[in-house]
């Protein structure tokens, strides 16, 4: 793969001992600020719909507090 025009004028002048222009250049420059519009497959097939819930037992620990208050 070739060299573009800038990152061969960049080398030169490295190459020289001038300043090197990426040292300059933010943090954030590398980051990947691009938002997902869509789930990747991987987190379509992990989705787990209510999880740890199931509709058959009772939860009766509110109601056990309420009766303890009035008993």
């Amino acid at each position: 793969m070739s060299k573009s025009k800038a990152k061969k004028k960049r080398e030169k002048r490295v190459r020289e001992g001038l300043l090197d222009p990426e040292i300059k250049r933010s943090p954030y420059a590398a980051l990947d600020l691009r938002t997902r519009a869509t789930k990747t497959k991987k987190d379509a097939l992990y989705q787990v719909k209510h999880k740890n819930h199931s509709f058959n037992e009772e939860k009766n620990g509110f109601l056990f507090g309420f009766f303890l208050l009035f008993a």
